[in-house]
């Protein structure tokens, strides 16, 4: 059961996370860490029973408005929106994964709330604040240059790219790994930090809490992409995709990719307490 609190954990996370957000670095970067710390101190504390949730069995029945079929490997369950950031609860089938994906320009944490998640995080190449301000208007250019320029001349990738791909490379300066449990501290992105991840359930069925501030929104360019990692030619063994020897110093080359065809996300009511972050 919920706490009995005057107001839910929930509740006070909303409104720690509006308070939060309404203002993102570097307009006052010094108070929005001290809230982000705040923040995450909430999110220690919260358990899935705090949202009436608990562990699921995979292979129960689908849901009636799917029939027969499988359900979908991932559901999302929608808490609350503001123009600031969205909160919900990922849940995912045992082995089910989240593609590989990025943020564009948006914070977010993730906590756990039961079972185990491998989270796979990349680094986005930063760029400098004067040149991002100076060459805001030709932001397109610059992209499609990242994949095609001096950064990636000379590189070969197994199996190689086709030269039209080569615009959509990502580079990637570091790589962090973890299996995260309901015990674990919530996990942190920022616009450049762990801002691209992967997402697998481990051993049975999770689920976490997310908050992503602010929200997708493509007509804002916060429209989510996908990726996959690419090995390069000559690097079979440390540099392989999956190898967890590779230096954090080490470049690790992305491809956006469509969305993956075995993955989608269905959407269920959430059965929490109710949430007003205003």
């Amino acid at each position: 059961m919920p706490r009995d609190n005057m107001a839910s954990l929930i509740q006070k996370i909303a409104r720690q996370a509006r308070t939060t957000f309404k203002a993102l670095p570097p307009a006052d970067a010094g108070s929005f860490q001290a809230n982000l710390a705040k923040l995450s101190k909430l999110l220690e504390k919260i358990q899935a029973e705090d949202l009436n949730l608990g562990p699921r069995r995979n292979g129960g029945p689908p849901p009636p408005q799917l029939g027969a079929h499988q359900g979908p490997p991932v559901t999302y369950m929608h808490i609350c929106e503001t123009d600031s950031f969205s909160m919900g609860v990922f849940l995912l089938q045992s082995g089910s994964c989240i593609p590989l994906h990025d943020h564009p320009g948006m914070h977010g944490l993730l906590k756990v709330l039961y079972g185990q998640v491998a989270i796979k995080c990349f680094d986005k190449e930063e760029v400098e604040e004067e040149e991002e301000e100076e060459e805001d208007e030709n932001e397109n250019e610059e992209e499609a240059a990242a994949g095609s320029g001096a950064d990636v001349q000379g590189v070969q990738f197994n199996p190689p790219l086709l030269q039209c791909q080569r615009a959509a490379l990502r580079k990637s300066l570091r790589r962090s790994s973890d299996v995260l449990s309901e015990a674990s501290d919530p996990c942190l992105l920022t616009p450049v930090q762990g801002n691209m991840h992967q997402i697998e359930a481990r051993d049975g069925p999770a689920a976490f809490l997310d908050i992503l501030a602010p929200p997708y929104d493509p007509d804002e360019g916060r429209d989510c992409h996908y990726f996959k990692m690419l090995q390069v030619s000559g690097n079979a063994g440390d540099d392989s995709p999956e190898s967890p020897q590779q230096q954090p110093s080490q470049p690790i080359w992305l491809l956006e990719v469509p969305q993956p065809a075995d993955f989608w996300c269905g959407g269920e009511p959430y059965p929490g307490p109710k949430v007003s972050p205003d």
